[in-house]
């Protein structure tokens, strides 16, 4: 009988599993500071939550088993409906428990002025965990500011969107106890340029509309609504198109195939004909892309915080590999070059973490605050644009600190590392950022030094310096549009750097703008020298566990 002999596992990483997500990030811990009790134990519960071997296993069971389409059933009938695997329910059935596709505007109603902040915290924890189910509650958040410039709608729709019981039921939205909304723009011949659009709305009568047309990307095609775009007389508008009518009909969308992605593997994203679909409008005649740019407007904030907690989810894994491994006898996290890197790397990661959570915190401020609002009107593109570009790199230097045992699948990264362009990609690509923020500075010239005040007043002593690149980059941006990315970047770099210093992070503020700003952008990480105290960086953004 042969033997099987049995080695004993040495030099390998504990799993990261069983901790608090929230603790463990003391940079979070200080952007929350000041919640009260109740939220506290919220963020508490999340964080024991995303981090614990439960959710894990249902995130990597949800991405290997990919959505697929069940266009007919078996006698030959259309049923246009994606399965999806229960690891994916039971995770959508946790998110919407927390509100994230509501909260916002739960916390509205009470009156409450930090709800986009508040979200942003809980969203930026379940990110790190899978970022697939999130795509349908981001898409339901940003939906329902739509739909507030459409008030019969909005009383209608929201009551039953801002409830936080699961519903995955294929019937009709009055006879569900909780809503998702997707999105349909994109069409094959247009992209992103809605002038393009071809599908086409034409009036019944009583307020309703047929659509007729096709989508070339249909996101949350199991959402139980969809904002589209179509053209009517008078221009491109935007419509509410219910998957299902009030009694149970098919709407006529007609799903084509699903997308077979590079990531968000767990999400489900479909090319759909639309046969006459009934729509209602939103908005006013001809003017949709205003409507769907509210939605957009809070998805782009979902997609910075989704760039930066992948990154930061990413970097935890290195960093915790790094203080188990030996090489030649010693910890990774012992040999200096290695410090060097991981530092540098969660520079970028605290930045774009600390400049998301901005971003959230001006939208809380906007109505009541002009520089709130201009900051949230402005800095949006910017953005995400910034921690978009920044998240491929970073992930894949975090994969490499880890070596071939970041590479497998069962590391988590290479899910992030694909999951990383598509924010890049998601509601407007870089030069899209970059363009409209160079639109917004050509009609609106004083609001740039509406935000230059703004990052000045958190600089200090290194506000000057910092102005003058900027402005350089202001007045070459405006005069030459393929200069935009500079002058976007740069507004970025220095808004992180300010957000950093007003958060009172000492030395981790000082080493992020000596080595960002300035024009001090480097191609690869790991250049910080000697002149900063590497390890208590580290330590201070990743606590030691055991």
């Amino acid at each position: 009988m042969a033997t099987t002999t049995h080695h004993r596992v040495t030099n390998q990483t504990p799993p990261l599993s069983g901790y608090n997500a929230f603790r463990l990030n003391p940079l979070l811990l200080q952007i929350a500071s000041g919640s009260n009790a109740e939220t506290l134990k919220d963020f508490d519960q999340i964080g024991r939550y995303s981090l614990s071997g439960e959710a894990q296993e249902l995130a990597e069971m949800a991405n290997r088993n990919a959505p697929r389409l069940k266009a007919h059933d078996r006698f030959g009938r259309r049923v246009d409906q994606v399965e999806f695997h229960p690891s994916y329910h039971a995770l959508m059935r946790r998110s919407v428990s927390y509100g994230i596709g509501s909260s916002v505007w739960e916390d509205a109603a009470r009156g409450n002025t930090n709800g986009h902040l508040k979200r942003a915290i809980r969203f930026f924890m379940l990110a790190g965990l899978d970022t697939g189910h999130l795509s349908s509650l981001s898409s339901t958040n940003g939906a329902v500011a739509a739909l507030m410039t459409a008030p019969h709608l909005a009383k209608e729709w929201v009551p039953r969107v801002t409830t936080r019981k699961y519903d995955s039921a294929h019937k009709s939205p009055v006879d569900k106890s909780c809503l998702t909304i997707g999105m349909a723009v994109a069409e094959k011949q247009a992209g992103t340029d809605f002038t393009a659009l071809t599908t086409r709305a034409e009036t019944v009568g009583n307020g309703l509309f047929r659509l007729t047309g096709h989508k070339w990307f249909l996101s949350s095609p199991m959402a139980d609504a969809f904002l589209m775009l179509a053209r009517t007389p008078n221009g491109t508008s935007c419509f509410l198109v219910p998957r299902f009518l009030a009694d149970d009909e098919h709407n006529h969308i007609n799903l084509v195939g699903l997308k077979d992605k590079l990531g968000n593997r767990s999400a489900a994203t479909a090319e759909a004909e639309i046969n006459g679909s009934i729509a209602q409008m939103i908005g006013r005649d001809g003017e949709g892309s205003r409507a769907i740019h509210e939605m957009q407007t809070l998805m782009r904030l979902d997609g910075a915080l989704i760039s930066s907690s992948i990154m930061h989810a990413s970097l935890c894994e290195a960093v915790h590999h790094a203080r188990h491994r030996k090489v030649g006898g010693r910890l990774l996290m012992d040999q200096p070059l290695m410090r060097a890197v991981l530092t540098d790397i969660a520079l970028d990661v605290a930045a774009s973490t600390a400049l998301s959570m901005r971003l959230a915190r001006a939208f809380d401020g906007a109505r009541a605050n002009d520089v709130e609002g201009t900051f949230a009107h402005v800095m949006t593109p910017v953005v995400k644009y910034l921690t978009a570009k920044i998240a491929p790199a970073a992930i894949a230097e975090a994969m490499e600190a880890m070596g071939g045992n970041g590479y497998i699948e069962s590391s988590v990264l290479p899910r992030h590392y694909r999951e990383a362009p598509h924010q890049s990609l998601l509601e407007g690509s870089g030069n899209m950022m970059a363009l409209e923020v160079c639109r917004v500075f050509k009609r609106t010239p004083e609001l740039f030094n509406v935000v230059l005040s703004d990052i000045e007043s958190n600089l200090g002593d290194k506000a000057k310096d910092t102005s003058k690149v900027l402005r350089a980059a202001y007045e070459l941006a405006l005069d030459d549009e393929s200069a935009a990315r500079i002058l976007v970047e740069q507004l970025a770099i220095a808004a992180a750097a300010a957000e950093l210093y007003r958060l009172e992070t000492g030395v981790l503020a000082d080493a992020y703008a000596d080595t960002r700003l300035g024009s001090n952008w480097r191609a690869s990480y790991g250049m910080l020298g000697t002149r900063f105290d590497n390890q208590t960086i580290l330590d201070a953004l990743y606590p030691p566990v055991a």
